[in-house]
């Protein structure tokens, strides 16, 4: 009897168009049924590893329809006596609002993770338990997770357990994930969950990675680079990472077009085992040359009236030779290129680090590159990047020309200087740092688009009490007063822009819904919360995680609220 070791995954929908990944125990014809439509394709296969990306096309725009999984004709999904509703590919149409969650930081949840470590309830598992109670014209159309969806640095009891089985955890990387066959228990363990994985089959995702799907401080300098580079472990590590999110993440990222065009994808696809062809791939990928990176993870997508535009702020970034650019020049101009493209009435850009932080580590950030780049001399510098690891200054703050280049081209589109009339907001969608806010850009000439920053972090994780006094502390006028004063001190250009939050922060396992309806839009940020504590009006008898309302935010004027 076929068996599916993971997924379905619900990945890129469009109006007409799906795709379905899966994980196989072995080689075979994956089908997915959904009504009178279906798509098939044969397995691929990486390092014994079984996978398939299903192409679902001609679906009807606006449509919802259960689909299933068959496994070289015998039914895989749902499995018998599922208690969850039917697995939906649910299509976008043009006039229909476009419901967006999104969030990131998540470690796996009891049972894998640390029982009775004493964290809140994972955010996903109580909207699961949500989705499972609501009619299918309710859920959210898609959920972007901006980061750290496994922890390869910082594993779970149960991935440890298998690690002890491979190696001798004395050495170096220790308990951390080595390669690639490790990394694959890391997608088990986060996927597998019941409540999620039925989740996953009927929430179409969006996915980009962030330091701890690699390392903590995953290229934050140079500097990190040769050090992390000289050691005898790392290469295994970075290449394992990048070919297990380009299987894992990556490929559902891209549309049935972008896939049938990808030349990793056809290569891997004629081999018996495309081990090889992938490892080449991922070491390229990771390789600095010229200013360029080998490989390109930012991707579009269009959810209707929605523009959806996610960067990688992490792989692409380029560090070497006295430059530090987030992305590649060719990159930030591909970026540039899709927001030009085409009418949209929101656009949403998706990075796993925040555009706008609180404003005075925002200036923290800044002056501490400028002091790496010795601007106050080599004692300052070697202080400077000491600092920057230990706390982890390295968002868009500390890549400063990339800061400005980006507030640049929201002005442009906010002043509908691209060609197209102006968007009516232009949204930064983050995670990484364990709170959640809104920021407001304020130009000094202002736009016809509404531009915002929102965090949400994490999904399911935890913050040390101090970072939450810093945090809080970062919004006030007189810590902004002072660390404006260091800045000066570095000699760090004046901004190009300020900023203002409307709410936040707030502190908890959270996710952020975005509504957008027609020119009108406005943010939902909810907080799980443990059973038995269950919001008024929440489905249910209070013995699963639940959920409330943080804040309900309109980001237009006249939104609903």
């Amino acid at each position: 009897m076929p068996t599916l070791l993971l997924g379905p995954l619900l990945r890129y929908v469009s109006e007409h168009d799906a795709t379905v990944w899966v994980e196989t125990a072995a080689p075979g014809m994956v089908e997915v049924r959904a009504g009178t439509t279906s798509g098939s394709g044969h397995t691929f296969t990486v390092a014994r590893h079984h996978y398939a990306v299903v192409v679902v096309t001609g679906l009807t725009a606006g449509s919802s329809t259960p689909y299933e999984v068959l496994l070289d004709g015998d039914l895989v999904w749902p499995p018998p006596g599922a208690p969850y509703p039917p697995s939906r590919i649910r299509t976008f149409s043009p006039g229909r609002p476009v419901r967006l969650l999104f969030g990131s930081c998540r470690e796996p949840s009891p049972g894998g993770q640390r029982e009775g470590s004493g964290m809140d309830p994972d955010v996903l598992d109580a909207y699961a338990v949500r989705m499972a109670s609501q009619a299918h014209e309710e859920w959210p159309d898609a959920l972007l997770m901006v980061g750290d969806q496994v922890y390869a640095d910082d594993t779970s009891a149960t991935v440890q357990r298998f690690i002890r089985r491979r190696r001798d955890v004395r050495r170096a990387p220790h308990l951390e994930v080595a390669d690639f066959e490790e990394y694959t228990r890391l997608y088990y363990e986060s996927w597998g969950d019941p409540n999620i994985r039925w989740l996953l089959s009927t929430l179409p995702t969006c996915m980009i990675f962030d330091d701890h799907d690699v390392r903590d401080d995953w290229n934050t300098s140079h500097a990190w680079r040769q050090e992390m580079q000289a050691t005898p472990w790392w290469e295994e590590r970075i290449t394992g990472a990048l070919m297990s999110y380009w299987i894992y993440q990556h490929l559902g990222n891209l549309s049935p077009a972008g896939l049938a065009a990808n030349e990793v994808y056809a290569a891997v696809h004629a081999l018996p085992d495309g081990e090889a062809a992938l490892r080449a791939f991922a070491e390229a990928a990771d390789r600095e040359a010229d200013g360029a990176k080998g490989a390109m993870w930012s991707y579009r997508r269009d959810l209707g009236p929605v523009r959806l535009l996610v960067i990688d702020s992490r792989c692409g970034r380029i560090l070497a030779d006295g430059r530090r650019s987030m992305v590649g020049e060719a990159e930030f101009a591909w970026i540039e290129a899709q927001a030009d493209d085409g009418p949209y009435d929101h656009l949403v850009v998706g990075t796993s680090l925040p555009w706008l932080l609180p404003r005075a580590l925002h200036d923290v950030e800044s002056w501490d590159e400028a002091l790496c780049a010795g601007t106050r001399g080599r004692r300052f510098a070697r202080f400077g990047e000491s600092l920057r690891r230990a706390v982890d200054l390295e968002h868009w703050a500390a890549f400063r020309g990339s800061f400005d280049r980006l507030a640049g081209l929201f002005a442009r589109v906010g002043r509908g200087e691209h060609g197209w009339a102006a968007p009516a907001t232009i949204c930064v969608v983050s995670g990484d740092v364990h709170h959640t806010y809104v920021s407001e850009a304020d130009y000094p000439q202002p736009l016809a688009s509404r531009v915002y920053q929102i965090t949400c972090s994490p999904i399911h994780n935890t913050i040390p009490r101090v970072m939450r006094i810093v945090f809080r502390v970062g919004w006030s006028n007189t810590a902004e007063r002072l660390t404006h004063a260091l800045g000066r001190f570095a000699g760090v250009p004046p901004l190009p822009i300020y900023w203002h939050h409307p709410t936040g922060p707030h502190f908890g396992n959270e996710l952020a819904l975005l509504v957008f309806d027609g020119r009108s839009a406005r943010v939902v940020l909810e907080r799980a919360v443990r059973p038995g504590k269950r919001a008024p009006g929440e489905a249910g008898d209070g013995s699963q995680p639940g959920l409330a309302i943080v804040v309900d935010h309109p980001l237009t004027d006249g939104a609903n609220t």
